[in-house]
């Protein structure tokens, strides 16, 4: 028997295998929510300095900086993170939670995000069992997963991973894996406009931007994956979620209320939750 027959026959060896892929595409999404607001930055700068400064540039060979190269190192003691300190999990509980150079403490983050990672990969997969609706709705959690965790870092949700999440869903409309075509194009749209009205209509009554262009794509990206009919779904499963995360902040990490949040975490864990059971949320409240 092999791989394939027994992630068809096997609901324990679908849950071995997503568990244990989650935990590895956590360890890199780690390093994506890490790295990917960084290289942005070092972008940006270059070009305002070529803007600036003509030719500066020309002299100045620019450092490799990508998901890839340099090679993961210590921010505090630049001791170079081996391969057996990068396995998921496991080297965490090894190392006691310190690197091992200088002992300085890592961050619970790490290996909560490998694990959240697995946790959402093994009910995605047991949702939708063995087809190929679990492999494009595996690549469309493992993408959301940075997109929650930068948002809630930076306030900014990159173009660099929601534009090809957009693309991704409208790609796949043509095979009807979700929705179809016609649906998703309207889905796209629909997101991106309404949260640009809403955006537009506050700005105009208060003179303040109340979200970013980053939330209408990201909406735009869900309604093209899931199509135009969840939509509303998506915006009320995202303020019960916002509201249960201002509350827990306010409570639990003392967070002022009336600091701005961003919107694109909500959005993020709003699309996940729709991709699972939107359908049947409509289909209980219509029935």
């Amino acid at each position: 028997m092999n791989v394939l027959q027994l992630l068809e026959s096997s609901q324990l060896f679908m849950i071995i295998a997503s568990g244990s892929l989650g935990l590895v595409v956590g360890s890199f999404l780690n390093v994506v929510v890490h790295r990917v607001p960084i290289m942005l930055q070092k972008i940006w700068t270059r070009e305002c300095r070529e803007h600036l400064e003509p030719g500066s540039q020309a002299t100045q060979p620019a450092d490799t900086y990508n998901l890839v190269t340099p090679s993961s190192r210590c921010p505090e003691c630049d001791h170079r993170i081996g391969v057996l300190e990068n396995i998921p999990v496991i080297s965490y509980l090894f190392l006691r939670g310190r690197c091992s150079g200088c002992g300085t403490s890592i961050s619970l983050r790490y290996p909560a995000v490998e694990i959240s990672t697995a946790i959402l990969s093994v009910i995605t997969a047991l949702h939708f069992g063995y087809s190929v609706q679990t492999l494009a709705a595996l690549a469309f959690t493992w993408t959301l997963i940075p997109l929650f965790l930068i948002d809630f870092d930076t306030q900014f949700l990159p173009d660099t991973i929601t534009l090809p999440l957009l693309w991704a869903g409208l790609l796949l409309s043509l095979f009807n894996v979700f929705t179809d075509s016609q649906t998703s194009i309207i889905g796209a749209a629909a997101g991106y406009l309404s949260l640009w009205t809403i955006y537009q209509v506050f700005k105009l009554a208060t003179g303040k931007e109340g979200m970013g262009f980053g939330d209408f794509k990201l909406l735009a990206a869900i309604g093209a994956w899931l199509g135009w009919q969840v939509l509303p779904v998506v915006i009320l499963f995202s303020s019960v979620v916002g509201a249960v995360i201002g509350i827990t902040l306010i409570l639990f990490k003392g967070r002022d209320h009336n600091q701005p949040m961003p919107y694109g975490p909500f959005l993020a864990a709003a699309g996940w939750i729709t991709l699972l059971w939107g359908n049947d949320f409509i289909n209980f409240y219509l029935g």
